[in-house]
């Protein structure tokens, strides 16, 4: 049993969160629930198996790990950012087992490699795997960004090391499902995207490699400075054909096609098309409240000015 605290957010996830419950159960020796107001019997189920349960209302990602870490009994000396669709392999397990115990006090976070798994296929290509996420740190030695979407975990200081194997993110809703939470996504991504056009709160971060993953870094600063700056039809197409034939996304299979156009074109193209539609109501708006409530409206979230 690790000095470790696990914090998985929920909200009607009986399907999967039991599954997650038991690839952490062996090696933290605190896990968190953090509920917002579920419907089905996900907190029964995670109490049954330990957990401590809290419950707060949903505002978005980044808020509601900034709650957790803030008032959730924390003791443990590192603590794990895990969704509740996601679990560890047990090879993963084994290999924080002995890592963990022995890092170095200037190793204060630890970045895992997710292997995702789309209608039951391991999605190998189309730059898909591995993506490397800073999903453990020392506890306040870390902060979340404070974003509608996209929101990672960065260091306050010291370094992070990588771990050799996977954690595996494995949903088990349908396409319907799938869809209807990339079209909340859209909406929220679209949100960060306008509010730094019109100056309505805190900038959009790059990421510095040593904060959080080089790969996490990279792709940031590709995204503020490269593809939010394209034509609405430049982006989706190119981002999606470079993935499906250039990182050879065509091997995983029919799999591989269906994830590639809905989450590489269709989700990009709707993200682009939401920013459109926003950027039409804002055209006549001045003022820096009148244009975030405006914003509000127009994506049902109350959305704060968060300038620093």
């Amino acid at each position: 049993m690790l000095d470790l605290a696990v914090v998985i957010l929920t909200r009607n996830e009986e399907i999967h969160i039991a599954r997650a419950l038991e690839s952490v159960s062996r090696i933290a020796r605190e896990i968190f629930i953090i509920d917002s107001h579920s419907t089905d019997r996900t907190p029964q189920i995670a109490a049954a198996a330990g957990a401590i349960v809290m419950t707060n209302t949903f505002v978005n990602y980044a808020k509601q790990y900034e709650w957790a870490l803030q008032n959730a009994p924390i003791s443990a000396a590192w603590v794990m950012r895990l969704d509740a669709d996601e679990l560890l392999t047990v090879e993963l397990q084994e290999e924080l087992q002995r890592l963990l115990p022995r890092l170095p006090a200037d190793v204060t976070g630890v970045n895992l490699n997710r292997r995702h798994i789309f209608l039951g296929r391991w999605i190998r290509h189309g730059g898909r795997y591995p993506l490397t996420l800073l999903r453990i740190w020392r506890r306040g030695m870390a902060r979340i960004e404070s974003r509608w979407m996209d929101e990672h975990m960065t260091l306050l200081s010291g370094r992070a090391i990588t771990c050799a194997h996977d954690f595996v993110d494995h949903n088990l809703n349908d396409l319907g499902y799938f869809t209807e939470k990339h079209n909340k996504y859209a909406t929220r991504e679209a949100i960060d995207v306008l509010k730094e056009r019109h100056r309505l709160g805190q900038s959009m971060e790059v990421l510095a490699s040593e904060k959080t993953s080089l790969q996490t870094a990279l792709k940031r600063t590709l995204k503020v400075r490269l593809y939010n700056r394209l034509p609405l039809w430049a982006g989706p197409t190119l981002y999606s054909s470079y993935r499906y034939f250039f990182q050879l996304g065509f091997l995983d299979g029919r799999e591989g096609l269906i994830y590639n156009v809905l989450q590489g074109f269709w989700y990009r193209f709707l993200v682009a098309a939401k920013i459109f539609e926003f950027e039409r109501a804002l055209e006549n708006v001045d003022g820096r409240g009148d244009k975030l409530a405006t914003l509000s409206r127009l994506t049902g979230y109350a959305i704060e000015d968060l300038r620093s």
